[in-house]
């Protein structure tokens, strides 16, 4: 049984499935790895709009699998730094993926799955999930997850969450951002089904480009580096084919060519 499932429908969504159901879709690096190719593909694919991460069964993921936390106990300095940097990459490729990433999460999400969450661009939970940043209670601690978590839900409660390790529900997630919106289980897919339509009305290129600038310039001083910066940008998107289209649909008062592939 393959542990990732993917699928790309006809509107270019593509769904990244973890599937260990079993094992509450907790991951290990092979799966790290497996992930990591698979949102390569998916960022060189111009036929993908939007990516779904999400995870069979009751659980969204609980983190690391125990198998390999205990392989790892055995590891050398060395090897448990390029073993974390596995990690690191899987993570990083999540958080700049040129398209509009949202997480599904339907139940429990633990340790470095609220990293994957973190990472991307939108979350929506039912009633039912929950959340813990674990890792003190076992000896360890979230650090490779740390700058997007610290992104997601800021300084001051991973202040709290990141030293007690205590769980949290659904709606404390969504107090503190880590959650984009929080409906009941059975509205989960459609609610996602109403980002997806509002998602695919927009301009690939200025979505990714949008998307850049938030990486870019999130806590930069705004100085004349960054302005200059800002102008460069804008005035390529408005030469650029999209740009040139948007405009003329806008005009022409008709839909752009990229929202009527996807009516």
């Amino acid at each position: 049984m393959t542990t990732l499932l993917q699928t790309i429908d006809n509107r270019g969504v593509a769904t990244l499935s973890l599937n260990r159901p079993d094992k509450h879709n907790c991951f290990d690096d092979v799966l790290i790895l497996d992930i990591t190719a698979a949102l390569e593909a998916l960022a060189a694919n111009d036929a993908v709009r939007i990516v779904i991460l999400a995870g069979e069964g009751k659980s969204f993921s609980a983190g690391g699998d125990l198998g390999w936390m205990q392989r790892m106990a055995d590891y050398s300095y060395d090897d448990n730094v390029k073993d974390a940097a596995a990690l690191a990459e899987m993570l990083k490729t999540l958080n700049e993926l040129p398209k509009p990433t949202i997480a599904r999460v339907q139940g429990a999400a633990f340790g470095g799955a609220v990293g994957l969450i973190s990472c991307c661009d939108m979350a929506v939970g039912s009633e039912r999930a929950s959340f813990s940043l674990s890792e003190v209670k076992i000896g360890l601690m979230p650090a490779t997850i740390s700058p997007y978590v610290l992104q997601a839900i800021g300084a001051r409660a991973a202040r709290r969450f990141f030293l007690t390790g205590e769980r949290f529900g659904a709606q404390t997630a969504l107090t503190l951002g880590l959650l984009s919106e929080l409906v009941p289980e059975a509205e989960l897919d459609s609610s996602i089904d109403k980002i997806i339509s509002g998602l695919l009305a927009n301009s690939p290129a200025a979505v990714a480009g949008a998307k850049r600038l938030i990486q870019d310039y999130a806590n930069q001083s705004i100085n004349e580096a960054l302005i200059s910066d800002s102008c460069k940008r804008i005035a390529d998107i408005r030469i650029s084919e999209e740009g040139q289209e948007g405009l003329k649909a806008f005009l022409e008062k008709r839909s752009p060519n990229w929202a009527q592939a996807h009516v």
